[in-house]
């Protein structure tokens, strides 16, 4: 079975573009020690699924690179500077020419937009464009990193969301096994009691098979159980190890905390809440798109500083004792005219993504309002009947043990005996799966308001 496995993996590395990967470290992830790590808590399953989770790396790599994209905007608003180095060779045009700096009787460059047959240039050189689009730049990158860093952090709750569930649902799993495990051996107790009563002529064989079909029930319950709880624990797997079928354990979770107030509540998620910051964040972009666009009708201005030398010789002096080292500025000042309505067709289309923007930015507020009210109340019904759901179980447990004492006297039918076996595992069922409800909304609005 496990060289199947190790084929399996190779194949499907071969039919993916995994070829170059070495054999050895497909291998190693598939059959690699597994050493369980005992008493993993919430903080240290969401820390491993963090670092080991492909949607919030991409988010987390895609904000950082927009911050860096920020940065970026901000520089260009800074003047650059360049050490420009060139040597140009043009043919003569034979007539000899007598301009300064020049050896006597040199010919002219048959180029009249050159300046000599040989010119070098050494330079520093400062360029700076003052200008509104600079400008719009650095607030269209800004709004994409803010953007970025809410899109993060709705990842990062989408992702605690996944691992909270798959945390209490392997834990809950656990509890399930337990309950489903000693309704088994109610049934086999209970099968034991048929058959010693039919022996003793004191029920009738139908009883018998009414509890082996009891008792047969509980064993699928059973193996669903197991099934469902593997399923789980894969699933968180995926998450923590290279290995998904590392073996490993949950700590105890403590007693839920109490509701909160929904006031602090209301006041944590609207202060909180990545999607208002992203949906804001898209209608500034949306605003500095407009602005980028209308500047494109404004003029710029372009400053230059140039320090060196351009000269037939490359040196500081040159002929004649001429100081070829010295500098140059220019300023340019470029106004737009005419470009056929672009400009004005560019700024119409980005004031309707704009109005897009704010729509989207309202609905998310009225949608932080409705998930909020919506949270609030699951977690408010869970924990109002998680103290039923506790009564249930005890007295489901209680009736039980009267109904078989009553069989056993021959008071009560095994249909009795039965329907109470079922009813007990309902109610210790509908317990576990309680708790968990309770703590899945309370960790949701914890979520919804940044604390976890």
């Amino acid at each position: 079975m496990k060289f199947h496995q190790q084929a399996t993996l190779l194949l499907a590395a071969f039919c993916f573009g995994w070829s170059n990967m070495p054999a050895r470290s497909l291998f190693a992830q598939a059959t690699a020690p597994a050493f369980p790590v005992a008493n993993l808590s919430l903080d240290q399953v969401l820390a491993r699924a963090a670092a080991n989770e492909p949607s919030f790396a991409a988010a987390q790599a895609e904000q950082r690179a927009l911050a860096l994209d920020r940065t970026n905007a901000k520089a260009a608003l800074l003047p650059t500077a360049v050490y420009h180095n060139q040597a140009i060779y043009t043919q003569p045009n034979g007539i000899p020419t007598s301009r300064i700096g020049q050896v006597a009787g040199d010919p002219a460059p048959i180029f009249i937009a050159n300046n000599a047959v040989r010119e070098y240039a050494s330079q520093g050189v400062v360029n700076e464009t003052i200008g509104f689009a600079q400008i719009g730049a650095v607030r269209l990158a800004s709004a994409k990193a803010a953007l970025a860093e809410a899109q993060l952090e709705v990842a990062r709750r989408g992702l605690v969301a996944t691992v909270v569930n798959l945390y209490y649902s392997v834990g809950a799993g656990a509890d399930k096994i337990a309950v489903s495990k000693e309704a088994l051996a109610e049934a086999d107790r209970f099968v034991e009691i048929t058959q010693q009563r039919e022996a003793a002529r004191e029920a009738a064989h139908a009883d018998v098979l009414k509890a082996q079909l009891a008792q047969q029930q509980r064993q699928r319950e059973l193996d669903e159980t197991l099934l469902a709880s593997d399923k789980a624990r894969l699933e968180l797997g995926v998450l923590l190890y290279p290995n998904p079928e590392t073996p490993y354990s949950l700590a105890a979770s403590p007693a839920p905390p109490l509701l909160p107030e929904k006031a602090a509540v209301d006041v944590l998620a609207q202060q909180n809440s990545p999607e208002l910051r992203g949906a804001l964040a898209s209608v500034q972009a949306s605003q500095a798109t407009t602005y980028s666009t209308r500047a494109a009708l404004l003029p710029d201005l372009a400053l230059n500083f140039t320090y060196g030398i351009d000269a037939t010789n490359f040196g500081v002096n040159g002929p004649d004792g001429i100081h070829n080292l010295g500098y140059a500025m220019s300023t340019a000042l470029d106004v737009p005219v005419w470009d056929w309505l672009i400009t004005e067709r560019k700024i119409k289309a980005s004031r309707l993504r704009e109005k897009a923007a704010t729509v989207a930015l309202t609905a998310a507020q009225r949608r932080l309002v409705a998930n909020l009210a919506e949270l609030y109340a699951e977690a408010r019904t869970a924990s109002m009947q998680m103290a039923r759901l506790d009564q249930s179980a005890v007295t489901a447990r209680e009736s039980l043990r009267l109904v078989n004492l009553r069989y056993v006297d021959g008071e009560s039918t095994v249909l009795d005996v039965v329907d109470a076996q079922n009813t007990l595992l309902s109610a210790e069922t509908a317990q576990i799966d309680g708790r968990v409800r309770y703590q899945l909304a309370l960790a949701n609005l914890q979520t919804l308001t940044g604390k976890l």
